[in-house]
């Protein structure tokens, strides 16, 4: 079920929330389970029985890694028996085939592929329910005592699917009490619209663009047109990800939560380590916590550094999908950090204009190997970047996607957001609001193009 449907906004949506603020207060919780269940299995209903065999597992981890509170051997034994299973379960039904292949190819062998299929949001649960299990060795927090609370938790439905990633500990006590403010409920209401414009409105139109380049053929785009491809593609995956976010953050308000940001206007950034600093916040989060630093981080030579960097980003690349151009891709990053670590940060702190000229170019040359999943068509399109072939094939193109590129562009920058929080009168706000929500509307009920791109991550 997608957040951006008319199933989910009228009928899932009102249910919902007309009984999880009627029932009593102990009961909420297993009401959040019951309706997250409910809004998985309606789009993955076979994979109902991993999410709750996960949290099961991960229950009785917790609960025996503070049972055994002096004993460290146990306590190590379960917490790698648990990270062995969650790995485990998430390499096997995303990285199977990505294996298989390269067996195949190395040792020109004939296994054949698993015929199986990856389930919604594995790799954001896995991540979630895996900090649960590190923290409570660490003593970061108590095991949690309720089966129940650990399984609205994992599968709370605003951030199941495709995030925020939001630990354990920031959302613990809120899990155990929570109030519930007006105020704050109208402005889940309104983050909610916000991101439901920002998918609906920009990220399915200026991504559009994107879908043409494949179908006119790489080989055959101007150098113009792959450009303008490429920042179709950059404005797609900004406002389609960060619209998500916001949706999700908007109704953890509405539920008593607090997640996470998750998005600070990354194309902004004068580096690319501003950049990670500003994009997927709690992804890049959660591998400084749970593996950057306890691999070292930065704390024993620059060649341990580089070394866990590069740890690092070719698990970042590979979390993302299973394909050599993740991997190029987490690759290709830990090089330009690297670089801005150790000789390129002094100069870009020279030149404001220059250094996010630079940002913005190794940002969209980063989305083509992102994008793109044959490596040779990789090589294609980037000589059409460089290849000063100037048709006139993109002014067509132009005509029809300038002015949504241009409102994504203006839209990815803070400008709009400062006007908008200034406003102290509530009526043109809310107007604006209420021409947003109406507007996405009529697009879904006319919409034939309407995923969510990080589904499939």
């Amino acid at each position: 079920m997608l957040f951006s449907s008319l199933l989910f906004i009228f009928q899932f949506l009102p249910i919902f929330f007309v009984i999880y603020y009627c029932v009593p207060a102990r009961f909420r919780n297993l009401w959040l389970f019951l309706a997250s269940l409910f809004f998985y299995a309606w789009g993955e209903p076979r994979f109902v029985i991993l999410i709750l065999i996960s949290i099961f597992i991960n229950y009785l981890s917790g609960y025996f890694i503070q049972r055994y509170d002096r004993n460290e051997k146990i306590r190590i034994t379960v917490l790698v028996l648990s990270i062995i299973y969650n790995i485990g379960s998430l390499t096997f039904f995303k990285y199977s085939n990505f294996i298989i292949e390269n067996i195949n190819y190395i040792f020109n062998g004939t296994i054949r592929p698993v015929n199986i299929t990856l389930p919604l949001g594995i790799s954001f649960y896995t991540f979630q329910i895996m900090s649960y299990t590190i923290d409570v060795y660490r003593r970061d927090t108590k095991a949690e005592k309720s089966f129940i609370n650990l399984g609205a938790y994992l599968c709370m439905f605003p951030q199941l699917i495709a995030g925020p990633i939001v630990v354990y500990t920031q959302v613990s006590e809120k899990l155990c009490k929570r109030s519930y403010d007006l105020k704050e409920i109208e402005k889940g209401l309104q983050i909610f619209i916000l991101g439901l414009g920002s998918k609906v409105l920009i990220a399915n139109n200026v991504g559009g663009l994107w879908n043409d380049m494949a179908q006119i053929g790489y080989a055959n785009l101007s150098m113009p047109l792959a450009w303008m491809g490429l920042l179709s593609f950059s404005l797609q995956m900004y406002f389609d990800f960060n619209g998500y976010s916001l949706m999700a953050i908007g109704l953890g308000k509405m539920l008593g939560f607090d997640f996470p940001q998750n998005f600070n206007f990354p194309y902004i950034s004068k580096s690319i380590s501003e950049y990670w600093k500003r994009w997927h916040i709690t992804l890049s989060t959660w591998f400084k916590d749970y593996l950057y630093i306890p691999l070292g981080g930065n704390r024993k030579g620059k060649l341990r550094t580089l070394l866990n960097m590069f740890i690092v980003w070719s698990v970042t690349g590979l979390w993302h999908g299973a394909s050599w151009n993740f991997i190029f891709w987490g690759i290709y990053f830990f090089v330009l950090l690297s670089l801005e670590k150790f000789f390129l940060r002094k100069w870009l702190e020279k030149s404001a204009i220059l250094s996010r000229i630079y940002t913005i170019l190794a940002i969209l040359l980063g989305w083509m190997i992102f994008a793109i999943t044959e490596l040779k068509d990789i090589g294609i399109y980037f000589c059409r970047l460089f290849s000063f072939s100037i048709t006139n094939d993109w002014i067509y193109y132009l005509r029809n996607y300038g002015i949504i590129l241009v409102i994504g562009i203006l839209l990815s920058t803070p400008f709009l957001k400062k006007w908008y929080d200034r406003q102290k009168n509530k009526v043109p706000r809310n107007l604006l609001l209420l021409l947003i929500f109406l507007l996405s509307i009529a697009y879904l009920v006319d919409a034939a193009y309407n995923p969510f791109l990080y589904f499939r991550f």
